[in-house]
């Protein structure tokens, strides 16, 4: 899966929308003002420091993840890290290098959006389950 086909997906999600408060180059979705993830080139925007030009680095996706699943999925995948810049107990990044099978990070992103629809508050939690049916 590469970040355009990410993109995609991640837009796929019930009222997901695309905000940049971290400038142009750290693109982050949210669902009711909750972030579920961040996309970025490198190092979350500035590169992955091979030297390389910006269009030979890998994207970077960071998810939110429930903490042992968190660290099984770095033990599975090379391409999965503790989150950068973020909590690294709760947040994995994941390198899309193309070594990952694209239903993973479906999965992924998945967990991701369920786990931030599920620690939002319960008015807007039940919303969800009332318009989408649990949390899509």
């Amino acid at each position: 899966m590469d970040h355009i086909q990410s993109e995609s997906y991640l837009l796929s999600k019930p009222e997901s929308i695309l905000d940049y408060p971290f400038g142009l180059d750290v693109k982050v979705f949210k669902v009711k003002g909750k972030m579920f993830a961040l996309l970025a080139l490198g190092k979350m925007g500035k590169g992955d420091g091979s030297g390389r030009d910006k269009n030979n680095c890998d994207w970077w996706m960071n998810l939110k993840c429930d903490p042992d699943e968190a660290f099984a999925l770095r033990d599975i995948f090379a391409a999965v890290i503790p989150g950068y810049h973020m909590n690294k107990r709760h947040w994995n990044t994941v390198i899309l290098d193309g070594s990952i099978p694209t239903g993973e990070i479906e999965r992924m992103i998945d967990n991701s959006f369920s786990l931030v629809v599920k620690g939002m508050k319960k008015s807007d939690r039940e919303y969800f389950q009332l318009r989408y049916g649990a949390n899509k």
